[in-house]
């Protein structure tokens, strides 16, 4: 059932109305220690304990009025369709480099075979090579070389972060390219539930970004600060080129969007995206890793007179940049960690940063960060809190696990 009025999101912070969500699954059981670093993990979560942690994620959302979407509910109700179905497995294949013919065939046969339920598991979860038992080792001489490896179709154990692959922005869509490998695949699901499925409408929906063009950009990334401006952070995540390539088609579509501020961040994996050290909770107040301020450049990008081109110019400082453009004659910047430098580096390990805005100044954050909590709440921020002891191991917090689709417009 499509979302009422269709996605908007024109804030970051107006009442949130549906969101899409992972819930972790066995994917997260496919991890072993020979590929955390690949697979982005710096240690083996408890996958029971995630799921528990996760769903509470999800009540703690529907207490508060949102209606919760699953990516994997989504992608089953898309795989029902012939068409969808069979193109996404041969996608699904390209993408994890299955050029032999023979083995291809193989693979097609046993992944159509499936119910719908199952192959979209098998998509997220991964298919390992044992369970393929009619496969004849003599057909590939890749699965030779690469004997080791245990998977035909990798598991995807970040897609419980749903920020990333893909962005509402206005009443559009960006599909976001994922920069590492381990990750691509998440916006082919997104590419499949917006052209098969009625929640996104692909007919009245813009495409603002296509995960197969070339430059990589992240959900994580992308804050959409009011219906004139948005901010996207360039990152370890999220390239220049990509940028520029956004915001000439959001200038083209969005009539009423004004300018784009640029936010280059340090190039580190504790700083992987904006979100991870910036994020708005009310309608003047952000919070921010202490310090990171002073090393934040802003540009402001606005549309050119010559058609397709932009016009950038920096900007003195970060704060004075989202006055100007929020048009506001304060704004508050609330510091985690209570602004003590190794409680806030302890706490923005753990995404102390990376908080939900559900309303205006109503926001979702992991209980783990009691410092970063506190000053929140002395600063008007009602603080609504989850478990995340396993959870946060993917190094994301609430909002990095969710992909709003609707919000009540401010």
């Amino acid at each position: 059932m499509p979302v009422e009025n269709g996605i908007r999101i024109n804030s970051e912070i107006g009442k949130l109305k549906a969101v899409l969500l992972h819930k972790p699954g066995n994917e997260l059981e496919r991890l072993t220690p020979e590929y955390l670093a690949e697979m982005l993990f710096d240690d083996i979560p408890w996958l029971k304990k995630m799921e528990e942690e996760h769903d509470g994620f999800a009540k703690a959302l529907r207490d508060r009025g949102v209606q919760v979407y699953y990516v994997e509910e989504l992608l089953g109700e898309v795989l029902q369709k012939p068409e969808a179905k069979s193109r996404m497995i041969k996608e699904v294949l390209d993408n994890c480099d299955i050029e032999n013919p023979d083995l291809r065939e193989v693979l097609i046969n046993y992944l159509q075979n499936l119910n719908c339920k199952d192959l979209a598991s098998k998509m997220i979860s991964g298919l390992p090579k044992t369970e393929v038992q009619d496969m004849q080792r003599h057909y590939s001489l890749v699965d030779y070389i690469n004997e080791e490896y245990p998977f035909y179709i990798n598991p995807l154990p970040n897609l419980y972060f749903t920020r990333d692959p893909g962005s509402v922005i206005g009443n559009g869509l960006s599909i976001n390219r994922m920069k590492i490998n381990a990750r691509k695949r998440e916006g082919l699901f997104l590419k499949y539930i917006y052209k098969y499925h009625p929640l996104f409408n692909a007919d009245i929906t813009p495409l603002w970004y296509n995960y197969n063009n070339t430059y990589s950009i992240e959900g994580g990334d992308i804050l959409v600060l009011s219906k004139e401006v948005l901010a996207i952070g360039c990152s370890e995540r999220t390239s220049a080129q990509g940028i520029e390539l956004l915001s000439r088609n959001l200038f083209e579509g969005i009539p009423e969007l004004k300018h784009i501020l640029v936010m280059q961040i340090p190039k580190i994996r504790a700083f992987m995206h904006l979100d991870t050290v910036f994020t708005m909770v009310d309608y003047d107040k952000f919070t921010i890793y202490p310090g990171v301020e002073d090393y934040i450049k802003v540009f402001k990008v606005t549309r050119n007179s010559k058609p397709y081109s932009l016009h950038v110019e920096p900007e003195d400082n970060l704060m004075m940049a989202i006055k100007k453009a929020l048009k506001l004659s304060a704004v508050s910047f609330i510091k985690s960690g209570g602004g003590d430098e190794i409680t806030a580096a302890r706490e923005q390990w753990n995404d102390s940063t990376n908080t939900l805005a559900i309303a205006p100044g109503v926001v979702i954050t992991y209980n783990r960060n009691e410092a970063s909590n506190k000053v929140l709440r002395q600063n008007g921020i009602e603080v609504v809190e989850i478990d995340g002891q396993e959870l946060v191991r993917g190094r994301g917090g609430p909002r990095c696990m969710s992909m709003p689709l609707l919000r009540e417009e401010l």
